[in-house]
């Protein structure tokens, strides 16, 4: 099961979202498998945790956000970021949704680093960063549509929940997966989401109190402070912005 829309348009055009998309895609290309250059790039601008804990290779707790392991990895924290990125930056300003989503992929960094530090094995990926995003997404818009899909097999079906339902259960699997896979080397870094998801809800946490806090969700009944997305056409259209 995963999100392809959610239906809570944007007042501005997204150009941090977009830029960070740009700049993961362009770091992908640069960094393709079967390049020499490109894999020794990959290689010293990954994070390693026990490189980190002895004062080596600081730098990449920030590089290590523009690189990705494979094409559906790079696709699926695209899509993720697609998704609920343009809202939290409409909220910020480009701005401050740039040091959120920035913040937010370092704390993810540090969970990761505290679960295994010891670890030689390289972590790669925005997924810490948008776990951020998708964390103060939940805050800020708990009630929020979100359209999913589920496969069966070969047979598919789109539905909507809530977004405190579907980033919910999101961020269940990454604490059942972190305590399910202590001391495994590589695979998932489900401490880096966890970590990612629970920096976002406080760092948004500023913002949502000075838009009222518990009153934002009672005026807007937990909604975006907006009317949802027009949908027109097909069964899953394109969202209209207003």
């Amino acid at each position: 099961m995963f999100p392809i829309r959610d239906h809570n348009p944007s007042s501005r055009r997204p150009l941090v979202t977009w830029a960070l998309i740009a700049a993961n895609i362009a770091m992908y290309l640069v960094t393709l498998p079967g390049q020499e250059a490109g894999e020794m790039l990959w290689a010293q601008l990954a994070l390693y945790p026990l490189a980190i804990v002895n004062g080596e290779l600081m730098g990449g707790l920030l590089t290590h956000m523009f690189l990705h392991a494979g094409l559906l990895h790079l696709g699926g924290n695209m899509l993720f970021l697609w998704i609920f990125g343009d809202n939290l930056e409409d909220q910020m300003g480009r701005a401050g949704f740039l040091g959120f989503y920035l913040g937010a992929g370092l704390a993810a960094a540090a969970a990761q680093i505290w679960a295994d530090p010891l670890s030689p094995v390289p972590m790669v990926g925005a997924s810490g960063a948008i776990a951020g995003v998708m964390g103060g997404y939940l805050l800020m818009f708990p009630r929020a549509r979100v359209d999913v899909v589920a496969i069966f097999i070969i047979f598919f079906k789109v539905f909507t929940l809530p977004a405190w339902l579907m980033l919910g259960l999101w961020f269940g699997l990454q604490l059942l997966g972190g305590f399910a896979n202590v001391g495994a080397q590589g695979g998932v870094a489900y401490w880096a989401h966890a970590g990612g998801f629970a920096a976002g809800l406080l760092l948004a946490l500023p913002l949502f109190l000075r838009r009222g806090g518990p009153d934002f969700w009672s005026r807007t009944h937990g909604h975006p402070p907006h009317p949802d997305a027009a949908y027109a056409g097909s069964r899953i259209p394109r969202v209209t912005r207003r």
